[in-house]
């Protein structure tokens, strides 16, 4: 009887441990439960703030990202400047006079108004347009305001003082509408070149005819002063030519004696790095003016 009563009790024992290890567990498993409950149930109530964020965070975020864009604008207009000033400064040599000389069929009244005005920022005084065929004579009107929107895009609020002289004819007389003071863009055609030369000898002549003169005065420095007086402006020191054709084109071939030719393939969508480069090439170079 003492046997029977002995097992009973260990059975009992091992029932109430057993008892004990399931509850214990059961209460971890229900901790573990809820709590996945409630991180499920909290991510479903944040997720669409997550989403759309908090308005006013978002618009103060937006606000301190770009408090000011004509600000922005004007300090990448300022540093484009500082940079294209300090570009002319670095170098070794910068011409007075350069001419654009363009031998293409197409000619880009963009690409040369920002030619135009790249060169006004490096500090060039003097800026020549050529064609062969005078499109940008006929159209002179066209290629300032093209200019001018040029400067404002990309000068900004210093447009100022890059006022233009635009000169389009043979007399060097003002455009109606032109703007004041440097530096001065003039525009060219054949009829600036060998027609020159043609009306400078003609005024000789009819000033002999009139006994103004006499034959023996006439020599090459009394024609290089006419034909100087009829541009009013410096020989080019460089002009770069645009264009497959190996050839001045009739370029002002009075002038050009000195001159420094640098081609490039094409104008049209030209970069400031090619009129730097170009530059850069002129200021290495060495001109020994025929020694």
């Amino acid at each position: 009887m003492a046997l029977l009563y002995g097992l009973l009790w260990r059975v009992l024992l091992v029932l109430v441990h057993l008892h004990r290890t399931l509850v214990s567990w059961l209460r971890v498993r229900l901790r573990s439960w809820k709590g996945w409950l409630w991180e499920r149930a909290l991510a479903a109530l944040l997720l669409p703030v997550a989403l759309t964020g908090f308005p006013d965070h978002q618009k103060k975020l937006n606000h301190n990202t770009d408090p000011n864009p004509n600000l922005v604008t004007g300090n990448r207009t300022a540093s484009r400047r500082s940079r294209w000033l300090s570009d002319g400064q670095s170098l070794e040599k910068l011409p007075v006079h350069i001419g654009l000389l363009v031998a293409e069929e197409e000619p880009s009244y963009t690409d040369i108004a920002n030619l135009v005005v790249w060169c006004m920022a490096v500090g060039i005084s003097y800026v020549s347009v050529y064609d062969n065929h005078g499109i940008f004579r006929k159209n002179n009107s066209r290629l300032l305001e093209e200019i001018v929107r040029q400067q404002q895009d990309l000068l900004g609020l210093e447009v100022s003082k890059y006022n233009v002289e635009f000169l389009s004819n043979g007399n060097d007389k003002h455009q109606h509408h032109v703007l004041s003071c440097r530096p001065v863009v003039k525009v060219l055609s054949p009829e600036d070149g060998k027609q020159s030369i043609v009306q400078a000898a003609q005024q000789l002549c009819r000033s002999v005819e009139n006994k103004e003169r006499s034959f023996k005065d006439i020599n090459v420095s009394m024609l290089d002063t006419l034909l100087r007086e009829s541009k009013n402006i410096p020989d080019p020191e460089l002009v770069v030519k645009f264009g497959p054709v190996d050839s001045t084109l009739g370029f002002l071939p009075w002038h050009i004696r000195l001159t420094e030719f640098i081609s490039l393939p094409s104008h049209i969508d030209v970069s400031y790095e090619d009129l730097l480069g170009a530059l850069q090439q002129y200021a290495t170079c060495q001109q020994r003016l025929g020694k």
